[in-house]
């Protein structure tokens, strides 16, 4: 078992034994029961934590005339992304905002953390990804039946021509599941695969040339957070979307 960062070996002083109790309640045995609790686990509750703490700050020093950075910075990111969930979802999109905007910092932060020396951003962990699209896939189907009725979404599935639904329909199905795969291979291998090729080009060769590298990484966690926020905005639109 590797070294783990101290704030993962006080997690697992404090919390080894309910955090054991509760996987083996749910039929997984943790391969190390005196530490079931990973680093990968502790960054993504410190990514977590940090951004309940700084909404909380942004919401006691809000100010109309003399807004602070903090302030600045969160109506930024809302501005941004809500500019994008309009243009994609369309009329509506206010409801979905909160949701895309925790995923988008949740992504960008967890990816810009493998920047840290001795941290492993959570995002080259496959599980961590796949979590990701689980929820997304939840999300989206939640508000698709919750807006067109049960059986009004499921006909979507099968396509405007109703003598091919019979073919469409296993299609669009198995389509629609396999966006949780697309969504978790994208971040997962460009993540892992920026932060092995950093690694290796700053142990054989001088910093000049590793910090393009570095900058390259930046760019991949930018735009991959960016795409893993799209594509749910996208399925959002065709989900609640109304056939007129």
């Amino acid at each position: 078992m590797e070294e783990s960062l101290g704030i993962t070996n006080l997690l697992n002083r404090l919390f080894a034994g309910p955090v054991d109790a509760l996987l083996l309640r749910l039929g997984v045995h943790p391969a190390y029961p005196a530490a079931p609790i990973d680093d990968t686990f502790t960054v993504e509750l410190l990514v977590v934590l940090g951004f309940i703490a700084f909404f909380i700050l942004v919401r006691a020093t809000l100010s109309v005339e003399k807004p602070k950075p903090p302030q600045q910075f969160a109506e930024l990111i809302n501005e941004f992304i809500g500019g994008q969930a309009h243009s994609i979802i369309g009329h509506g999109y206010e409801r979905f905002q909160p949701f895309v905007t925790c995923l988008f910092l949740f992504i960008l932060t967890s990816n810009l953390l493998g920047l840290v020396p001795g941290i492993h951003a959570p995002t080259q962990v496959a599980t961590v990804p796949f979590g990701l699209a689980i929820l997304v896939f939840i999300y989206y189907n939640f508000y698709g039946f919750k807006d067109q009725g049960f059986f009004g979404y499921l006909k979507h599935f099968a396509g405007p021509v109703w003598w091919i639904a019979w073919l469409l329909f296993p299609i669009e199905i198995i389509s629609n599941l396999a966006r949780m795969m697309s969504l978790t291979i994208r971040l997962w291998a460009n993540m892992f695969a920026g932060d092995l090729v950093t690694l290796v080009f700053f142990s054989l060769v001088p910093v000049a040339i590793p910090v393009v590298f570095l900058a390259l990484h930046i760019l991949v966690s930018v735009v991959q957070a960016l795409v893993f926020t799209l594509l749910p905005m996208i399925y959002l639109s065709e989900a609640t979307r109304h056939e007129h």
